[in-house]
């Protein structure tokens, strides 16, 4: 028999308070997910005062859940109700501080890197979706924007609420469409230009990689920014990826960029895991004619010159447009694009890349 959200929140039920009641009886459960025999859920306190006091029994209202038939792994988090709790008093960027190496993120059995050598090519557009399309068969997918100048995600993936942190020093990543999601874009003003040097950009992403609760995942998924600048070096030196995959239209001026893109994770010893080609073909959804707008193949011919796999190909359709604006990526849905992600993320899942 499968555990449903009753069973859930019967479990937590039983498990009684210092100061009396339970978790259920004082409203304090939100968000409970269910995937498989993985649960999440939130304890929502009434302020941050009682959200700390909270945090020390959440181990033990996990084990509660753990106790039903069929679990495998239970993740809770901690907060307070949006309204009365203060906001997060955290400075993000900044000088960052100082490690002996790579680390690993805690929680995340691996990590990809989707890089591109110049902006434009639907780089973000294919992490959201691939993000999605990677839950939907059953991962434990994390999704960080570290584009700090441009972030997108926040409206590609429809969220826009500031992250909590009950303490100032952990910050409660948000959830949407099955993926745990964190971007500096949810951190500041979406009106007001990022302008910081290079020292500002890696304490920002050193705390969006190890402040944050990402929880138990299968892949985290960090959207990079365009090029080969800071962003970049700060992750590949100081972070234990699993590799990067890198992301370009067919045409030859894309294609002089992502080389060099290439030549940068060379240079940095991370594994390029492979390259996909994004608006390779254009369906006319009048007469079905197949045109090629920046050409076609351009991108599996290079990996197979330089030796790296190719991973797929993505069509230019208008509805991956509407849908990343809206807020709900395409490989949400049905039909031949969010297909073509699907069969993305399963050759992915087959190669132990995600």
């Amino acid at each position: 028999m499968s555990v449903d959200r009753s069973d859930v929140l019967a479990a937590l039920a039983r498990f009684q308070l210092p100061d009396g009641g339970d978790l259920v009886s004082r409203d304090f459960i939100r968000a409970v997910t269910i995937d498989g025999g993985a649960v999440r859920f939130v304890i929502e306190a009434s302020n941050p005062d009682v959200a700390r006091k909270l945090t020390d029994i959440r181990g033990a209202a996990e084990q509660a859940v753990l106790r039903l038939d069929g679990i495998e792994s239970v993740t809770a988090v901690v907060t307070a109700h949006e309204e009365k709790a203060s906001p997060p008093n955290l400075k993000i960027g900044g000088h960052p501080k100082p490690q002996d190496g790579p680390t690993k993120v805690p929680g995340v059995d691996r990590i990809l890197a989707i890089a591109s050598g110049k902006g434009g090519v639907g780089k973000s557009t294919v992490s959201s979706n691939l993000a999605v399309a990677l839950a939907k068969q059953g991962r434990r997918v994390g999704l960080l924007d570290a584009d700090i100048y441009g972030p997108s995600q926040p409206r590609m993936m429809g969220v826009n609420k500031r992250p909590a942190s009950p303490d100032g020093k952990v910050i409660i990543p948000l959830q949407a469409h099955g993926v745990t999601i964190m971007s500096i874009g949810l951190m500041v003003d979406p009106d007001k230009a990022v302008v910081w040097r290079g020292p500002m950009l890696m304490g920002a992403l050193q705390q969006m990689l190890n402040q944050v609760q990402w929880g138990e995942l299968d892949v985290l998924i960090i959207d990079l920014p365009p090029g080969t600048g800071d962003v970049q070096l700060t992750l590949c030196q100081k972070t234990e990826l699993t590799g990067a995959i890198v992301v370009s239209t067919p045409q030859d001026v894309a294609l002089l960029d992502a080389r060099k893109a290439l030549d940068m994770f060379a240079t940095l010893h991370t594994p390029v895991l492979g390259m996909i080609e994004n608006m390779s073909q254009y369906i006319c959804p009048e007469c079905g004619h197949e045109a090629h707008i920046f050409g076609h193949g351009g991108v599996e011919l290079e990996a197979k010159k330089l030796g790296i796999p190719f991973l797929g190909s993505l069509p230019l359709d208008l509805s991956v447009r509407l849908a990343g604006d809206s807020g709900t990526p395409v490989a949400m849905g049905d039909g031949p694009v969010a297909d073509s992600y699907a069969d993305l993320a399963t050759g992915l899942i087959a190669s132990n890349i995600a």
